[in-house]
């Protein structure tokens, strides 16, 4: 069988949903390694998978201490991470790499003759149809989306110049990485959610979510707090670490007070918090335990939480910051599953509590939710990816 190495950077959710993924290649007769910050060795192992640390910096620690921009903490925390990328890569008969490792997966494949899939959690390939989702997806017409998409590939080698120039020299590589046409993607998306484009090459498929390993279980108090009163509204920014995070608790707060809404509050990177009578502070929580469980999701519109929202059928109000953050918040809008997009920046007492409130008081947003929710209970992302790793290893 296929010695499967996933070479994985950022914050949870960049790692967590391989996890998942992982675990279904083990099962399938794949040994599997993922290499990852040190910070996520614990729930690898948890999950039946060998870990490889590419570093002992606590990226959470770093974004919420430096005054850098993101994409100066990503080079650097790449840059730092290279040498054991190289070591992650010894003995892998393939490379699993997302859009944040592509390129330096792309090199140490092409140094060692394996293959090497672009696994993303998002439409990463350019399509006419829509702009590249780490740039909101938005409909740029058809000629401007697709050179959008093109110049987003080409990106990527230049915004990270000095770190992939360390990783070719030290394999003995020429300075100059050439994007390949013909990258096998396989995006952790499903259909249901992003129809896939249809001027898409056969080899960029949508191959359905791939589900996080639960490794963890929650807490008495919260079992009991669920069990004391009708649903919550659950509230979560995940990795998000942002400026003006008071004035974002202030608006929860009135918030949660205005609706009269029992309400779970998910501190998060960021340290959300939140006061009033019934609010429940919590940790990290499993989402396919929890989230069946609440009445609706105020939350910051990330590939996996959106997943996990939708996966649950209930009502989302997305909160976008950044990234491809805007892409998912007006996916689950028009999907019917959220009452619309508050964007962070205008994020107030006010409009929260509309939102909230009509999230939970029409029944239309979780109807279309368990809709959607009914169509990914039926999907299998996971068993495409171990169908192609079989292929291109021949095993």
């Amino acid at each position: 069988m296929a010695h499967v190495v996933v070479l994985s950077s950022g914050s949870d959710g960049d790692v967590l949903p391989y996890l998942g993924l992982g675990r279904r290649l083990t099962e399938a007769g794949h040994p599997v390694t993922m290499a990852a910050v040190e910070r996520f060795g614990k729930a690898i192992t948890g999950a039946g998978l060998g870990f490889h640390r590419l570093s002992s910096t606590d990226p959470r620690e770093v974004t919420a201490t430096s005054r850098k921009s993101p994409m100066r903490l990503m080079v650097d925390g790449l840059r730092e991470q290279v040498p054991e990328m190289i070591n992650a890569a010894e003995g892998a008969d393939v490379l699993l790499c997302p859009m944040s490792t592509l390129i330096f997966g792309s090199s140490l494949a092409e140094a060692r003759g394996l293959p090497c899939l672009a696994v993303p959690l998002q439409p990463a390939a350019p399509t006419r149809e829509m702009s590249p989702a780490l740039f909101g997806g938005r409909d740029l017409g058809p000629w401007l989306n697709r050179e959008t998409g093109e110049l987003f590939v080409h990106l990527g080698p230049r915004m990270f110049a000095k770190p992939l120039a360390d990783l070719r020299s030290r394999l003995g590589l020429t300075r100059k990485l050439k994007p390949d046409p013909h990258q096998r993607m396989l995006h952790g998306v499903s259909p249901s959610v992003v129809p896939r484009p249809r001027d898409w090459r056969p080899e960029q498929e949508l191959t359905g979510f791939w589900w996080p390993h639960a490794t963890t279980e929650p807490p008495a108090e919260l079992v009991e707090f669920l069990d004391d009163g009708p649903p919550p509204v659950y509230f979560s920014f995940g990795s998000v670490v942002a400026r003006q995070a008071g004035r974002r608790q202030q608006a929860i707060s009135q918030a949660i007070r205005h609706t009269g809404v029992r309400a779970i509050v998910h501190s998060g990177w960021g340290e959300l918090a939140a006061t009033g009578d019934n609010v429940l502070a919590v940790g990290h929580v499993p989402h396919e335990w929890l989230l069946p469980r609440v009445a609706a999701v105020v939350h910051h519109a990330s590939a996996g939480t959106t997943a996990a929202v939708l996966r649950a059928g209930v009502a989302s109000v997305p909160v976008p910051f950044s990234g491809d953050q805007p892409f998912w918040a007006n996916r689950l809008v028009a999907l019917g599953a959220a009452p619309g997009v508050l964007p962070a920046r205008k994020l107030t007492a006010g409009a929260l509590s509309a939102k909230v409130a009509e999230a939970v008081g029409k029944p239309a947003y979780t109807e279309r939710a368990a809709a959607v929710a009914a169509k990914l209970g039926n999907e299998d992302g996971a068993a495409r990816v171990i169908e192609v790793v079989r292929e291109v290893t021949g095993g």
